[in-house]
């Protein structure tokens, strides 16, 4: 949701000059490799020769920054497993009685059932999905990342990283490759510890909760059990109840995105109990089919849905459901865009 086509869909028109990102994370190592180029930012290089830009210090950030991949772990699932907090048979649940369908899917372990929901008519109309997600394991909730890589502009369609990762149900993640900041814990690994908004936690022992990142770091979070983290926003909803002033909180401001308002397609994650989870995508930009939805709209969505908790993740054009090898919603884009990662349910837990 940057505002700028090269992160993340704009929610709002405006844009400002972006500003030199922090310092990468330290918790992971540095891999040197070629970079590579992403045919859906060469509009950078057109933008910069027009602005009389090529060659200048100012067009060589950009292209640093938005368009060449820089990746730091070559191996994800090699680093996890060496470094997770969990081990890999406490992390695996291998599950009985598997079965798919259209809609969902059920085992011994876990239970999804997935639905659609469209309120309104005409203009007004809004259309949303929703999977219901019941787990006997906290840690069956993965995340995963684009290319098996971590670093930033390191990007791929949701359905090819759920596909990967043999994923029956995924949802984007919150574009974690577009910022260097956060404090970002997946799979009991921690990858950057730079606290910097508020943020979602998943723990071992089936709770969530929204927290302030700036208020503790990712050792005393594993330490509490964490899993998984999210460092997006901003929070929808805590002890039940839709937060306020959530319509005008700013995201990656060092990027000139200084708002994320308005009616746009929306991904949310939201905790109803223990190892109770909901995820929901509402699309947007289509009138007469959906319009998409405000920060607030949103947060009332998961409040209906009875979650304790919940927050809102990259959405935009990166809004996408998926679910035993198909994509549910009909992304704003007209087709998945790349994004860094998901968090998915694997078939078989």
């Amino acid at each position: 949701m940057h505002n700028s086509p090269h992160g993340p869909d704009p929610d709002t028109p405006d844009s400002a000059p972006a500003t030199p990102p922090e310092d990468t994370p330290q918790a992971a190592r540095t891999i040197i490799r070629a970079p590579r180029r992403h045919a859906r930012r060469r509009f950078l290089l057109g933008g910069a020769a027009a602005l009389g830009l090529v060659a200048t210090g100012a067009s060589t950030w950009a292209l640093n920054r938005f368009v060449i991949d820089h990746v730091e772990v070559d191996d994800v699932s090699a680093y996890e497993a060496r470094n997770s907090s969990v081990t890999s048979s406490g992390a695996s649940v291998n599950a009985e009685s598997v079965s798919v369908t259209e809609t969902g899917y059920s085992s011994s372990a876990t239970s999804i059932e997935t639905h659609q929901v469209t309120t309104g008519s005409g203009a007004q109309a809004v259309t949303y999905y929703v999977a219901d997600v019941s787990l006997s394991h906290a840690t069956t909730l993965r995340s995963a990342f684009a290319k098996n890589s971590y670093g930033t502009n390191i990007t791929a369609r949701p359905s090819e990283i759920a596909s990967q990762h043999n994923a029956v149900l995924a949802v984007n993640g919150d574009y974690y490759g577009f910022r260097t900041d956060g404090i970002l814990i997946r799979n009991g690994t921690v990858y950057r510890d730079s606290g910097a908004r508020d943020g979602m936690v998943f723990y071992t022992d089936g709770r969530a909760e929204v927290y302030d990142e700036t208020s503790t770091d990712a050792q005393t979070l594993l330490a509490a059990g964490a899993w998984n983290t999210l460092s997006f926003g901003p929070a929808l909803v805590k002890d039940a109840a839709v937060l306020p002033g959530i319509d005008s909180v700013e995201v990656d401001t060092n990027v000139g995105n200084h708002s994320i308002q308005g009616e746009q397609p929306r991904t949310a994650v939201g905790w109803v109990g223990t190892n109770h989870l909901v995820l929901v995508v509402v699309d947007g930009r289509d009138r007469g089919y959906s319009r998409g939805v405000t920060m607030t709209e949103l947060a009332q969505i998961m409040v209906d849905l009875g979650c304790q908790a919940a927050y809102n993740l990259d959405g935009g054009g990166s809004s996408t459901l998926y679910l035993n090898g198909s994509v549910l919603n009909r992304p704003s884009n007209g087709g998945e865009r790349a994004t860094s990662d998901i968090l998915y349910i694997a078939n078989g837990s």
